[in-house]
C-alpha cells in the first residue's frame, strides 16, 4: 500500500495523506517524478512495462517513474523510482526538475541526466519492468505513433530531448 503526501494548489504540503488508488477532493494534488536518463549520443534509455502492470501494460516507457512516497521530496522520489525500477543511481539531492507539467490531480516532475551506462548491467525490477533500450527521439515518436509507447504529447517528448542541455524556456 502507498501513501502519498497531499499538495495545495500551490504545491505546499497540507499535512494530509491519501493512500494510492483513493479518490482525491477538490484542490488536492500528489507529486509524480519521471526519470530520462540519455546517453552522451542523445538517446534515451526506455523501459518496457511489464504486461500485467496496471496503467499501460507491455507498453514501453520513459527511463523510469513514479509518484513519490509520503515524507518523500522529488528529488528522493526519482532516485528511488530509477533505482528500484531500472537498478541506476542517480544522485538528485542538489537537482531542480527540468520542468514539471501539472495534470488533474497533481505535478509530473521531469529530471534529465546524462551518463555512460550499459544497459546490460541494470538490475530491472521484475514486478515493473520487462526490457530496456536506448532510444532516439523519432524512434520515440514512431512507437508513440505505433501505440508502442505511453501515448505522451509528442511535444513533450520533444521537450525532453531538447532541454537535456538546456534549462529554462529561451533558445540560449
Amino acid at each position: 500500500m502507498e501513501i502519498w503526501d497531499i499538495y495545495d494548489i500551490n504545491r505546499i504540503r497540507t499535512g494530509g495523506t491519501i493512500e494510492r488508488g483513493s479518490e482525491f477532493r477538490d484542490n488536492e494534488f500528489h507529486v509524480v517524478v519521471h526519470v530520462c536518463v540519455f546517453s552522451p549520443d542523445g538517446k534515451m534509455i526506455i523501459q518496457q512495462r511489464q504486461s500485467f502492470k496496471e496503467g499501460w501494460p507491455g507498453l514501453w516507457d520513459v527511463s523510469a517513474g513514479g509518484s513519490a512516497l509520503a515524507g518523500e521530496t522529488s528529488q528522493e522520489a526519482a532516485a528511488r523510482e530509477v533505482f528500484e525500477e531500472i537498478g541506476y543511481r542517480a544522485d538528485l539531492s542538489n537537482q531542480r526538475p527540468f520542468f514539471t507539467v501539472n495534470f488533474e490531480t497533481g505535478f509530473n516532475d521531469f529530471y534529465l541526466v546524462e551518463d555512460t551506462v550499459d544497459i546490460s548491467q541494470l538490475v530491472l525490477q521484475n514486478e515493473e519492468v520487462q526490457a530496456v533500450k536506448w532510444a532516439s527521439k523519432e524512434e520515440i515518436l514512431q512507437m508513440i505513433k505505433a501505440e508502442e509507447f505511453v501515448p505522451y504529447h509528442y511535444g513533450l517528448i520533444d521537450i525532453m530531448f531538447s532541454m537535456l542541455h538546456h534549462r529554462g524556456a529561451l533558445r540560449l
